[in-house]
């Protein structure tokens, strides 16, 4: 991670839900979630599709405001946007090279695109030869790379990555996992959805399933893959459907 003053701000975390709902219309997505996100290792979202992980996010981000309940960001009702970054599964790129796109990043995040700043950032995410390389010339896994590149332009103490590897290879998915483990360990906060079960093996501290708009479980990875708590955990687990 890059060293900034930016690091000495109060922090955000806990993120806790307080019996928080979401619907679309008469849709409902989410309901009654009480949830503390806690600093420390990654928390891994999981669940069928459906299950309200994105919107989850959204939540949590600011992107979105529940429709009962709240949300709070270290006993506040007012989320600091700019302390938290996401990636979603398919970023959009911008029309200009990958040093570019990270320039802007960090611009839009108020910090001086400076050269050096720049080229940190592409070497964090193992892009520093492609600068110059128009972003959308760039394969699935680059581009989810230097999605990431731009997420931490915003020196986040929250990073919510939505499936950020479900369409890559599995070269392309250690790459972005090493950096994920990597942003994780210099103190950032991943909070990650994944449909996954080797990955959240791989990363997760602790688990967050969801199912059916409800929080049915929340474990320490080693509790939900050894001995889940729910029937729904324990088919998903077995890598049977849960509907």
């Amino acid at each position: 991670m890059l060293d900034s003053p930016m690091r000495d701000r109060p922090t955000t975390l806990p993120i806790r839900f307080e019996n928080v709902a979401f619907a679309a219309g008469v849709t409902s997505i989410l309901r009654n979630v009480t949830l503390s996100i806690a600093p420390g290792s990654p928390t891994i979202l999981m669940g069928p599709n459906g299950s309200g992980k994105t919107t989850l996010l959204r939540l949590a981000m600011g992107l979105l405001r529940p429709v009962a309940g709240r949300i709070l960001y270290a006993e506040h009702e007012t989320v600091v946007r700019h302390r938290h970054a996401i990636v979603f599964q398919k970023p959009a790129m911008l029309r200009r090279t990958a040093a570019r796109n990270v320039a802007f990043a960090l611009q839009a995040a108020g910090r001086m695109p400076s050269v050096a700043t720049v080229a940190r950032l592409l070497n964090v995410v193992g892009l520093g030869a492609l600068a110059e390389r128009p972003a959308r010339r760039l394969s699935g896994g680059e581009q989810q790379r230097l999605a990431l590149a731009r997420a931490l332009a915003r020196d986040p103490e929250v990073l919510f990555l939505d499936e950020p590897t479900a369409s890559l290879d599995p070269a392309a998915t250690k790459a972005v996992e090493d950096i994920v483990m990597r942003t994780a360990e210099g103190g950032v906060k991943i909070v990650m959805a994944t449909h996954d079960l080797g990955q959240a093996r791989r990363i997760a501290g602790d688990i967050v399933f969801l199912a059916n708009g409800l929080l049915v479980e929340h474990a320490s990875a080693a509790a939900f893959f050894s001995e889940p708590a729910t029937s729904q955990a324990k088919r998903f687990v077995a890598g049977e459907l849960v509907i």
